[in-house]
């Protein structure tokens, strides 16, 4: 049995495809179904994945109608699919190990007057907390422990940043509205999609050939993002056709953990723009690139000439897609940020938090995974745009804007606030939307793709090879 959107019960799907600009009609294309009660939480974390994914397959299918000039595609969204992606990390094996998600120093921890949550799952954002805590580098839990429990959770998070590392201290909804980034955060929309910079002709978009249908065949897509929310973005594009070249820093290579799960698709090079041999090499990746997915902090590209700007003027035509963590207005847009920091500071860990009052978490990192799929919609929207009306486009993103849709857009009704409304459907059982496959890196037990339309690929061409051994050019007939 198969819930229809027109029902009612799926106003995220409405609301994210409204701030994509999409057509509302299309949205009556799009069918529900699976399992219920997954990713409970209070806050509608089910909810804000089904419609993330939802936007996203039904913009694959209107860019595939566009290019092929036949009926949109329909488009089917299984809870069960949904659900597991949106924890593929967890589900991740390789060769039967299952990686560490979250290092020994990147938890919560008791402070003088509440908490905090630190990220250390870099090295180098472990070194800094360290110093920042007086702590040698040999230092491990029990003496952070000490070092943060006499310690005001304000200042822990103002000394850690100054020293470059990160940490936040928890905050309830209230405290968050009333922080000046969370100020900042109310006034924008969850996402924007517009035009930048000089005008360019409409993009010419072949007919797609072959089967399974990949909307986003022969597109080249520079990935200069890390951790989860990029990564998902371009792991998604991949899937749907595009040649997709990840972009790493030699002095900061990817956790080839983290890569084993959302690398699918890709190639990964390393390019030291810095040099002028890496910033050539660049130049000749862009002179052909037509995305463009950038997901450090607001500024943090800027003196190697990666504004949206001078991009789209070196390369007019281009999509941008930029993501960071607090957005590009207030105090704290230049600050770094993971998904579970922004948990703590937006008052979802506290909306969460366990009957002692410990902070808690949603059962998924879904503002990571949530604005992924947000992210790569704009892309597949803007493409088909393009193709009518040309010039270039960008799309920016948080994921604290991600976490103020979540807390006040899609939890406007009581109703909506526990575990959401959820489709019809047996059991849930994971393994059917597993699979086992052979890569360098070993046998990967992995999720597959939740975005499903008639005619879409099953799971991606190739599997994730190791971090930064690509060479730094398109496939070839790319």
């Amino acid at each position: 049995m198969e819930q229809r959107h027109g029902d009612g019960r799926n106003s995220g799907t409405e609301q994210a495809w409204s701030a994509l600009g999409g057509d509302p009609a299309l949205t009556e294309r799009i069918s529900y179904g699976g399992p219920s009660g997954l990713l409970p939480a209070r806050l509608p974390a089910m909810p804000l994945a089904r419609a993330t994914v939802a936007v996203c397959a039904l913009a694959a299918a209107e860019l595939a109608a566009r290019r092929d000039g036949g009926p949109l595609p329909a488009v089917h969204v299984d809870d069960g699919a949904v659900a597991t992606a949106f924890v593929s990390e967890r589900h991740l094996r390789i060769d039967g190990r299952a990686p560490t998600n979250f290092a020994p120093l990147s938890r919560f921890w008791r402070t003088t007057d509440g908490w905090v949550r630190t990220h250390a799952n870099y090295p180098h954002h472990r070194a800094r907390l360290l110093r920042a805590l007086d702590l040698p580098e040999s230092a491990a839990v029990p003496e952070a422990e000490t070092a943060l429990a006499g310690r005001r959770a304000a200042e822990v998070e103002e000394t850690v940043y100054a020293a470059g590392g990160l940490a936040v201290a928890a905050r309830t909804p209230d405290a968050w509205a009333a922080h000046p980034q969370g100020a900042a955060a109310a006034a924008a929309p969850l996402l924007t999609l517009g035009p930048l910079g000089a005008a360019a002709p409409p993009r010419v978009l072949p007919p797609l050939a072959g089967d399974p249908v990949r909307p986003a065949a022969g597109l080249r897509v520079l990935d200069l993002t890390r951790v989860i929310a990029g990564p998902v973005a371009t792991r998604t594009l991949a899937l749907l056709g595009a040649d997709v070249l990840r972009i790493d820093a030699p002095q900061l290579p990817e956790s080839q953990d983290a890569h084993s799960d959302t690398g699918f698709g890709k190639r990964s090079a390393l390019l030291d723009l810095g040099s002028p041999g890496g910033r050539a090499d660049f130049e000749e990746l862009l002179a052909r690139a037509d995305v463009v997915v950038t997901g450090y902090r607001p500024g943090a590209l800027d003196r190697f000439g990666l504004t949206p700007e001078a991009l789209a003027a070196r390369r007019p035509g281009l999509v941008v897609a930029r993501l960071s963590a607090w957005g590009d207005d207030g105090p704290w847009g230049g600050r770094r940020g993971f998904d579970s920091l922004v948990q703590v500071a937006t008052g979802i860990a506290a909306v969460e938090a366990g009957a002692d009052g410990t902070p808690g978490a949603l059962p998924a990192q879904a503002l990571d995974h949530g604005t992924g799929y947000l992210l790569a919609a704009a892309v597949l929207r803007a493409l088909t745009e393009q193709s009518r009306t040309g010039g270039s486009t960008l799309a920016t993103f948080s994921l604290t804007r991600t976490a103020r849709w979540l807390t006040h857009g899609l939890a406007c009704r009581d109703s909506e606030r526990t575990a959401g409304p959820q489709p019809p459907g047996g059991a849930y059982d994971p393994a059917a939307h597993l699979r086992v496959t052979d890569s360098p890196a070993g046998r990967l037990r992995h999720a597959l793709p939740p975005v499903s339309f008639t005619g879409a690929p099953a799971t991606w061409t190739t599997p994730p090879g190791l971090c930064g051994t690509d060479a730094p050019v398109w496939r070839e007939g790319a």
